[in-house]
């Protein structure tokens, strides 16, 4: 079946060319969404479109067996791309405040779909050598956190029955032609969390006529380092990071309230839910200490689920990995990254696996290693310079998918 990615290469190539260089935000993606369901419907999927806003859910039927979800997400960043790349994005594009911003493909969900549109057209072209059904679900806005849910929302589970397995992947900062599986947790969950306090405003020359925002949001940050220092076990990752503080408007003025926006990372919801209350308590006892004249307000947002693999179904496909690849199969370091992919596999009740693979020319990466200064050389993802290298890059990713399917599909 991979012997015919030898046809299929010249197009992906030049899709991932034109799709890196149009790149469309989060619950944006009509044009890339027209573009996958044109292909799919050449290769002799049935569509279902605009599910969950831009989703697409291809379905092939190839008589009786598993059901294999084969899952790609298809939004890009708010990022002026600094690649220097030919076909490097110019576009730009309203964001959902109404701001006009550049848009960049930085997180290389183009290397996504463009992989899975190959590994479909590959499973649609050789139906003989395997029985099942193949559902190729593009997914828009995961990097909003929500794309995934609003497809279960939109009735996904009804549009593709029974399904027996799930498999996704991100093309990540390691060598390209690389393949890295991990079982159990792999991606963190995320809880960003927007707090605001109040204080008591006056002139900058009359503090005692204050209860000054400003102290009480600096004592609420150091307080807050204490959460994961302190409060949980240093055998179980997990970051709280303060991103933001935003307090008065010049420097004579005592203003009358403080926002404090953080994120939090972690791996289970034991972990998950003690931090986000230890959160809570220590902003609200601060408050009380200062005085503070009104209750703070905290609201919870952008929140991703954990990413937990699935132990057997990562052995399967692990060891059809290592069939293929060989020495290329390696072992996936633990991620602090975040996703929404679970959430469908959750909803359908069915277990999955969500692996990575190498974008970074594998010469660059080892000259970065030698030196020592991998994280000052190679880009990561969400970086205005991180670009996929197309080779070996689509080609791994497109066997990837192809040999965890058959994993199931053709098991002989």
């Amino acid at each position: 079946m991979l012997a015919g990615l030898e046809q299929v290469r010249g197009w992906q190539e030049d899709f991932y060319r034109n799709l890196h260089q149009h790149p469309e935000l989060s619950r944006q993606e009509t044009e890339t969404a027209a573009t996958v369901a044109s292909r799919m419907r050449e290769c002799g999927f049935d569509l279902h479109e605009h599910v969950g806003g831009t989703g697409v859910v291809a379905v092939l039927r190839n008589g009786a067996g598993p059901t294999v979800l084969l899952r790609a997400d298809m939004d890009a960043l708010p990022v002026r791309e600094q690649t220097g790349l030919p076909y490097a994005s110019e576009a730009t594009a309203s964001d959902g405040s109404g701001n006009q911003v550049p848009v960049m493909h930085a997180c290389g969900h183009d290397v996504h779909v463009t992989c899975l549109l190959g590994a479909a057209a590959l499973l649609a072209r050789a139906k003989d050598r395997w029985t099942g059904t193949v559902i190729a679900l593009f997914q828009p806005a995961e990097e909003l956190g929500d794309g995934a849910a609003r497809m279960v929302d939109d009735g996904i589970a009804e549009l593709v029955g029974k399904v027996d397995v799930a498999l996704a992947q991100h093309v990540l900062p390691f060598p390209s032609g690389l393949v890295a599986t991990r079982p159990g947790p792999v991606l963190s969950a995320a809880d960003s969390m927007r707090i605001t306090v109040y204080g008591r405003g006056a002139h900058g020359s009359m503090p005692q006529a204050s209860v000054d925002p400003a102290v009480l949001a600096a004592m609420i940050v150091v307080r807050l380092q204490t959460v994961i220092s302190r409060e949980v076990a240093p055998t179980d990752p997990a970051v709280l990071t303060v991103g933001s503080i935003q307090a008065g408007s010049k420097s004579n003025v005592i203003g009358d309230h403080a926002v404090i926006e953080l994120n939090v990372r972690s791996y289970n919801d034991q972990t998950r839910g003690h931090i986000l209350d230890a959160v809570r308590r220590i902003v609200t006892a601060e408050c009380q200490a200062s005085q503070s004249p009104k209750d703070p307000d905290i609201e919870l947002f952008d929140r991703f689920p954990p990413t937990h693999n699935d132990p057997g179904t990562t052995a399967s496909v692990r060891a059809a990995f290592d069939d293929y690849f060989g020495d290329r199969a390696t072992t996936l370091p633990l991620q602090t990254a975040s996703e929404d992919f679970s959430d469908i596999p959750n909803a359908l009740e069915v277990p999955y696996s969500y692996w990575g693979i190498g974008g970074i020319d594998p010469d660059t990466y080892a000259a970065a290693a030698k030196a020592g200064r991998i994280s000052q050389d190679i880009p990561v993802n969400h970086s205005p310079n991180f670009a996929p290298v197309i080779q070996p890059t689509l080609d791994t990713g497109t066997q990837a998918l192809v040999t965890a399917a058959l994993a199931w599909l053709a098991p002989d």
